[in-house]
Parts: structure tokens; C-alpha cells; sequence
């Protein structure tokens, strides 16, 4: 079983490397396109609305953690025109490790717990 993903992860990753050469191969080709004149015309834009981003960015930035902060003393969710903010009561968290030590005396506990199902992510190596 375990084989059989290995393969299979090994060819995803040469799908991903495909996709990877396909980019490249892309680029390549529109920036021979690219007459000196384009490319310094492109610098230019690129450099106009840099400094205008950033300075946008910012706003959002520090926009975005006044709405958070204020939705959290205010304690619910809020509706915007176009936005929401939703508030959510804190997690609860449980020691695992004392917990198991404690059903192993106490097996009735095992009746409140709930697993829920496994689930796996793709990482690069």
C-alpha cells in the first residue's frame, strides 16, 4: 500500500516540475517579446505603484487589527456592506496525555470523547 503512494507521490512531484519547466518556458518566451523599451516602461509602472501599494497595504493592515480588536471587546460578529467580521467564542483545549491516564482509572469518561477523522497534507521535501 505504502508503494503505491510512494509512486504515486513521485509522480505528482513530476507533475509539479512539468508545471514548474511549463512557467519557465513561458517567461522565457515573453521576455524575448519584450523590446528594451517595454521592459523600462514596466520598470516604471512597477515603481509608480509600488510606493502607492504599500501605503495601501498599510491602511489595510492597520485597518483590518482595529476591526479585529474592536469586534473582540464588542464580543460578536458584524456585518459590513461588503464585509463581515465573525467572532468566535475561544477553543477549548484539553491535556490529551492526563486525560488518557485518567480514563485508564476512570474508563466511563471514554463515553464523552469524540476522534474525529484523520486527514493528511502534501509537503515538499
Amino acid at each position: 500500500m505504502s508503494e503505491e503512494i510512494v509512486n504515486k507521490l513521485d509522480q505528482l512531484a513530476n507533475f509539479m516540475a512539468q508545471r514548474d519547466v511549463l512557467n519557465l518556458q513561458k517567461k522565457e518566451l515573453i521576455d524575448q517579446v519584450l523590446t528594451p523599451e517595454i521592459r523600462a516602461r514596466l520598470e516604471e509602472i512597477e515603481a509608480e505603484f509600488t510606493g502607492k501599494l504599500e501605503a495601501v497595504d498599510a491602511n489595510v493592515a492597520t485597518l483590518e487589527e482595529e476591526v479585529r480588536q474592536e469586534a473582540l471587546r464588542h464580543g460578536a460578529s458584524v456585518k459590513g456592506t461588503f464585509l463581515r467580521v465573525v467572532w468566535h467564542k475561544g477553543r477549548v483545549s484539553w491535556d490529551n496525555k492526563s486525560l488518557d491516564v485518567y480514563a485508564e482509572l476512570h474508563p466511563e469518561i471514554n463515553t464523552f470523547r469524540k476522534e474525529g477523522n484523520p486527514y493528511v497534507s502534501i509537503v515538499k521535501i
